[in-house]
């Protein structure tokens, strides 16, 4: 009989200093998460030096030689978007997809006052997929990272909240933050800025909660809800804006009312037709009710909230060619190790991760131990033909010496 416990996680985030403390605020991670988290903006300074995640040549490169398409940037000035027509265009002989950026347009475009926004660099930026992926797993909820290239003395978006917690990593240049207390503190995905656009604008007037000039190496935290803008001064300013896409007790309701539901078509009185010459439902919600409320009772979320949060993000980049020359020169000593962000779990006997889910055979998971916990292992410690299975589902991937 297996001795391997009934659940376990990857615990690859556990080994290492994480970034949140070192990168990103001045607090442990304890204290933030006590004090801070979801409940007040936290401005620290000199954090970090962020040249090694973005630059202005990273924008160069990514606007100019990239071959980037719509929605990765979006063209803003005065509070709105310019359409994607104005600042893309075929990519000539071999690459006449409509609507590559058009480099020259969007010269024009920022000369004449507009902010650049380079959309989800997890995608597109290394060094910031690696750092966002790492972000995303300490704080448990999914990050993305956008970059805002403004010009001198210039604002890219008027007064507004966001639905998602932010850090801004000031990169280069300065900028000038007014930043006011929450009208509709907390709002869901669906409860955007517009739907209280006159409140936002009274309490745009009111004297500022901060009112400061980040500098390179300033960070600044806002919960979802609190309202800003923020202006460039004298030079170009380019800032990063981690998007932290939390999780909410709203979003765990709705998949116990799931789950809840799901447990009902199980029941065969549940699943009856309403009475002949029905006219609403007041002759049968208070015995629905009471069925709804035993099932809540009964109903387990947990599968669906890994399942979904699984698929809110990606794994780390896996190239092909590397995996077919570790699976063709497969041996004893060949170092692996689990691919990064793949919310790796095994319950019971299923190993289930963001590519897919796998039937662990008794002996695979005597290993899956060694497996989970965030290490380089030889191909000998986790099995050859343990290794071989993983190495194709592209849950391991090969160590470069």
């Amino acid at each position: 009989m297996s001795t391997v416990p009934k659940t376990l996680r990857d615990t690859a985030a556990d080994v290492g200093s994480r970034v949140l403390e070192t990168r990103l605020i001045g607090l442990t991670y304890e204290e933030f998460a006590r004090d801070i988290w979801g409940r007040a903006p936290l401005l620290t300074r000199g954090v970090d030096d962020f040249s090694d995640l973005f630059s202005a040549s990273a924008v160069d490169e990514l606007v100019s030689r990239r071959g980037l398409r719509t929605p990765f940037l979006r063209v803003a000035k005065g509070g709105s978007t310019a359409p994607d027509s104005s600042f893309t265009s075929p990519g000539g002989v071999g690459a006449s997809v409509a609507d590559q950026l058009d480099d020259t347009a969007l010269w024009r475009s920022f000369a004449g006052g507009s902010t650049l926004v380079l959309q989800a660099l997890q995608r597109t930026w290394q060094p910031v997929t690696n750092f966002a992926g790492r972000l995303g797993t300490e704080l448990g909820h999914p990050v993305q990272v956008n970059a805002y290239v403004t010009p001198p003395q210039n604002r890219g978006f008027d007064d507004h909240y966001d639905v998602h917690d932010v850090f801004v990593l000031q990169v280069t240049g300065t900028k000038r933050w007014i930043v006011h207390e929450p009208v509709f503190p907390a709002p869901l995905r669906d409860q955007p800025w517009t739907d209280h656009r006159a409140a936002v604008a009274d309490a745009a007037r009111r004297r500022a909660y901060i009112d400061a000039v980040l500098e390179p190496g300033d960070v600044l935290y806002l919960p979802r809800g609190w309202l800003h803008a923020a202006e460039a001064l004298g030079a170009v300013s380019i800032h990063l804006t981690l998007g932290v896409h939390t999780w909410t007790r709203h979003a765990l309701a709705q998949q116990l009312a799931e789950a809840a539901v799901a447990l009902l078509r199980e029941d065969v009185e549940m699943r009856g037709s309403l009475p002949l010459g029905v006219d609403g439902p007041d002759d049968e919600i208070d015995w629905v009710r009471r069925r709804l409320v035993a099932a809540l009772t009964e109903a387990d979320p947990t599968p669906l909230f890994h399942r979904t949060r699984r698929g809110q993000a990606r794994p780390a980049p896996m190239g092909p060619l590397a995996q077919l020359a570790a699976l063709a020169g497969l041996a004893p000593d060949l170092p692996v190790r689990l691919r990064e962000a793949l919310e790796a779990r095994l319950v019971g006997r299923r190993l289930a991760t963001r590519v897919g889910w796998l039937d662990l055979s008794e002996a695979e998971l005597a290993s899956t131990p060694k497996l989970l916990d965030g290490g380089t292992h030889t191909a000998s410690e986790l099995g050859l033909a343990f290794v071989e299975r993983l190495l194709r589902a592209g849950v391991l991937v090969p160590v470069e010496s």
